[in-house]
């Protein structure tokens, strides 16, 4: 799907949970927190974003964690994830390399929680939450949908993609300028769907999600 515009509507406003005081190392040097324990596989209520140890130290960390939200038909989409920032280095293409799994975002992993069935990024998906990452490219992403929604974002190995739902291309778009913190908003609400953009240095692109039988 090539996304060429990006109109204004009615959203519901994004909340930062914590602000930066650490410098963030580069997506390769950041350690995977140590197994889950058992205490810490909690069951997800609906629409609740999931943190280790109960979002405990959310306001030390150098990305500061995040969630946005559209109505669809009266039921709502979420989006939790975190927002490194560009800090003065070059993301595309190089913080984030073109061809590799990217989480888009930092620490956990970024999830989605869908109210009822529908699609994200032309994957169908039943009601529930699920992790979302990306394999950038100049020219497109491509997006996938993973079962698993409790889980850091790193490694992307093939332990994590074995839970892969499906995934779909979208097209990138140049933004004139550049975005310090990666943001994620909702655009294009109607009944029946929204579009997930996905903002960073001066890279967009707008994953489709719908809500309804496929």
């Amino acid at each position: 799907m090539i996304v060429r515009a990006f109109s204004t509507v009615t959203l519901l406003a994004t909340a930062a949970m914590g602000c930066a005081k650490a410098e963030e190392a580069p997506e390769s040097q950041r350690a995977e927190p140590g197994p889950q324990s058992q205490a810490e596989r909690t069951v997800q209520a609906p629409n609740t974003c999931w943190t280790r140890n109960g979002g405990g130290g959310l306001g030390e960390r150098a990305s500061a964690f995040d969630s946005v939200m559209a109505t669809v038909s009266g039921q709502t989409i979420k989006l939790c994830y975190s927002r490194p920032q560009m800090k003065g280095r070059t993301i595309m293409g190089s913080l984030v390399p073109y061809g590799q799994p990217w989480r888009l975002g930092a620490n956990e992993a970024t999830v989605i929680h869908m109210p009822a069935s529908g699609t994200v990024a032309g994957v169908p998906v039943a009601a529930g939450s699920y992790s979302l990452y990306a394999v950038p490219d100049a020219a497109e992403w491509r997006t996938f949908v993973n079962r698993n929604a409790q889980r850091w974002g790193i490694p992307i190995n093939d332990a994590v993609r074995a839970d892969d739902a499906g995934s779909g291309a979208v097209k990138t778009e140049s933004v004139r300028d550049p975005v310090e913190a990666f943001t994620a908003r909702f655009d294009q609400v109607t009944n029946t769907s929204a579009l997930l953009v996905l903002e960073w240095e001066r890279t967009r692109v707008g994953v489709p999600v719908t809500l309804g039988p496929q």
